[in-house]
């Protein structure tokens, strides 16, 4: 699914009307019908409700909704704010609630806001259809003072298209806005709907069909996409019943160190769960006996090490063993020690294979992004905002800022496929950036990124292209967590309960 600017979706509106020759006012009766519906799914108890509307075409769906709920035996009362007769679609949405002699209350001024609010207040539900996505400036006057006294109600409160006083194309609250518990938005979420700050206004999101054919949303300008189960389970192709363990290919784990064993194994265990026909794990010999004892289904190989890293010796070794494996895994828990940084260097820049670098991996790499573009194998980058802050000499606030605006830059340089994790983790491409909706705050621990890490490299050494096993692996990854939350709560969710939903999650997508 798309996800557009403010400006992008005007250009389809504007696309089906001039060139398909639907009517806005279709566009506009199938909008009010998405609302209505959404309203009915989401406050099924509700029975009156009041629309306060803008003077734009914004209000005009909000008038279109007032009839629909009319004509569904709602008991309706509309606001209009603003002195003068509506235009265009929105005067004739206008003309036809009078005809059909629905209860319509202007508000001109300031002074009508005690009575309007009281009659707001008398209803079950309110629903915003103040201003659109297109609002380019804050709200003053009139229009400020509505939404500050409608943020006080105790009605929930759906806003029709984007809460008023946000701007679609921005992640930035442009002043004050309406704080909705559910938006219905149409053809496409925009920026607002879900990059925070502005996102934390819009409440529960849902998008409603305008009769637009989807090609012309694919034209519409933008590099941005929402991940859909139904576009990842074609991922997901059953097995041969011929394979073997050979077919799922052997991926390489390299990772851990002294006090840091964990990430090693965490990291082994999820490209296990991932599918993987072989894994082998190389670590430092000092951990080698953990993970002989604790990961039961895979090999090992231990590495030399000197002055707390990993020996320069240990390079020729990785180099041998990437010729053999499908993929590697490099960076969890490795450490920091000039030799291990060393190390990795050489790896990463020597092998051909296929490479997921993560962690102490990325380290390695701070400030000298650019060395990656000129490596010859696939690659993939795994790094939370301070991490990819430290890749592109930014700070982590600078990252947050424009989080996909970082992750475009990181692509460019690097020549990779981007995945910077966190809230809404973005998966950047040559071919854009994905937006994984999986995912809960209960996954903040320690350890979910090394699982996310050997997710990743067990799919690619399966044969996924690097994009799509991100892809993949990220939305799975956020699902094992959301299982693991709706089973435990998210207070006390571990990495290890995400291995433990792995196998759910792959289930749950496939629709098992």
């Amino acid at each position: 699914m798309r996800v557009l600017t403010a400006e992008a979706m005007q250009s389809v509106d504007r696309w089906a009307i001039d060139e398909l020759g639907i009517p806005g006012l279709v566009l506009m009766e199938n909008a009010a019908i998405g609302v209505v519906d959404g309203i009915g799914e989401w406050f099924p108890e509700a029975r009156s409700i009041t629309i306060v509307c803008g003077p734009g075409n914004n209000g005009g769906d909000g008038l279109a909704i007032a009839r629909q709920l009319d004509g569904r035996g709602y008991a309706v009362q509309i606001v209009i704010v603003g002195s003068q007769p509506m235009s265009g679609d929105a005067g004739t949405q206008e003309a036809i609630c009078g005809q059909i002699g629905l209860p319509i209350v202007r508000l001109e001024n300031e002074a009508g806001l005690d009575p309007a609010m009281a009659a707001a207040a008398s209803s079950d539900l309110l629903v915003d259809a103040l201003f659109g996505t297109g609002l380019g400036r804050p709200l003053e006057g009139l229009f400020a003072e509505l939404v500050s006294r409608l943020n006080q109600v105790a009605q929930p409160i759906v806003a029709v298209d984007l809460p008023s006083g946000l701007s679609g194309s921005s992640s930035q609250p442009l002043g004050p806005h309406v704080q909705a518990d559910l938006t219905v938005t149409f053809g496409a979420p925009k920026i607002a709907h879900l990059f925070p700050p502005a996102a934390d206004a819009v409440g529960e999101l849902l998008v409603a069909d305008l009769g637009i054919p989807r090609r012309l949303f694919d034209r519409a300008e933008g590099d941005l996409r929402l991940l859909e189960e139904s576009e990842l389970r074609l991922l997901l192709q059953p097995r041969a019943p011929e394979g073997h363990k050979g077919t799922y290919g052997h991926t390489l784990v390299v990772a851990g160190s002294e006090g840091k064993s964990g990430a090693a194994l965490l990291a082994t265990q999820a490209a296990i769960r991932s599918g993987a026909g072989l894994v082998t794990v190389a670590v430092p010999e000092n951990v080698l006996p953990v993970l002989e004892a604790s990961s039961l289904e895979s090999m090992t190989i231990g590495l030399p090490m000197t002055d707390g890293g990993i020996a320069a010796d240990a390079v020729p070794l990785l180099l041998d063993a990437a010729r053999e494996r499908q993929v590697v895994a490099l960076g969890p828990g490795l450490g920091e020690a000039a030799s291990t940084v060393e190390a990795i260097r050489r790896v990463v820049t020597e092998s051909e294979a296929p490479l997921v670098l993560d962690a102490d991996g990325l380290n390695a790499f701070a400030g000298l992004l650019d060395q990656l573009v000129a490596r010859r194998g696939p690659l993939v980058l795994t790094p939370h905002p301070a991490e990819l802050g430290r890749l592109l000499d930014r700070d982590k606030e600078t990252i947050l800022a424009d989080r996909p605006g970082a992750v475009r830059e990181a692509v460019e340089r690097s020549g990779a496929t981007v995945v910077l994790k966190g809230h809404l983790s973005l998966i950047g491409s040559a071919d854009g950036i994905a937006i994984n909706p999986t995912g809960n705050p209960g996954m903040a621990t320690g350890g979910t990124g090394d699982v996310l890490t050997g997710l990743i490299a067990g799919l690619i050494g399966q044969g996924r292209a690097p994009a799509e096993a991100a892809e993949l692996g990220v939305y799975v990854h956020g699902l094992a967590g959301d299982l693991a939350a709706d089973d435990q709560g998210e207070l006390s969710l571990s990495a290890g309960d995400l291995l433990d939903r792995i196998p759910a999650a792959f289930e749950s997508l496939r629709g098992a």
